[in-house]
């Protein structure tokens, strides 16, 4: 299990914690100093009061957590957020209400997992000509539905 180095910047700050065994992203709390209620079509930052060393090689992925989105319509306005291994600031996650109801988020509530993975980084190299495929240039809707 690789170790994450993680700083709490407020009082009530959680550490991301694994809701099972086998799970692969790890909640990540509101830190709140009162509750917050977004709007529909609202976005919101909402602090988490932690920084985190991430190791080099890996990013955080945060994402939605399921039973938030589905049942309360609240997500991360930018769908999949990245945290750089470099970046040593808080993290805040940008929820959005896609619903028609307002939404409360208290203090300490999972509002979004993280999963750390690791990526490649590329030296793109201009060309003037790619490799053939199948595919080609066939873009969205191009491989079919069935």
């Amino acid at each position: 299990m690789q170790k994450v180095p993680v700083k709490k910047l407020r009082g009530g700050a959680k550490l991301p914690v694994y809701g099972s065994a086998m799970a692969a992203g790890a909640d990540l709390c509101a830190c709140l100093d009162a509750p917050v209620t977004i709007e529909p079509g609202q976005t919101v930052m909402i602090p988490t009061g932690i920084a985190m060393e991430i190791p080099a090689g890996y990013a955080g992925l945060v994402y939605a957590r399921s039973g938030l989105a589905a049942k309360r319509d609240l997500a991360p306005a930018n769908k999949v957020g990245v945290v750089d291994a470099d970046y040593r600031g808080e993290i805040y996650v940008p929820m959005h209400n896609h619903g028609t109801k307002p939404q409360t988020l208290e203090h300490g509530e999972r509002m979004a997992q993280m999963i750390l993975t690791p990526f490649l980084t590329a030296d793109f190299v201009e060309t003037d000509a790619l490799s053939d495929t199948d595919r080609g240039e066939g873009g969205f809707g191009s491989t079919g539905t069935k």
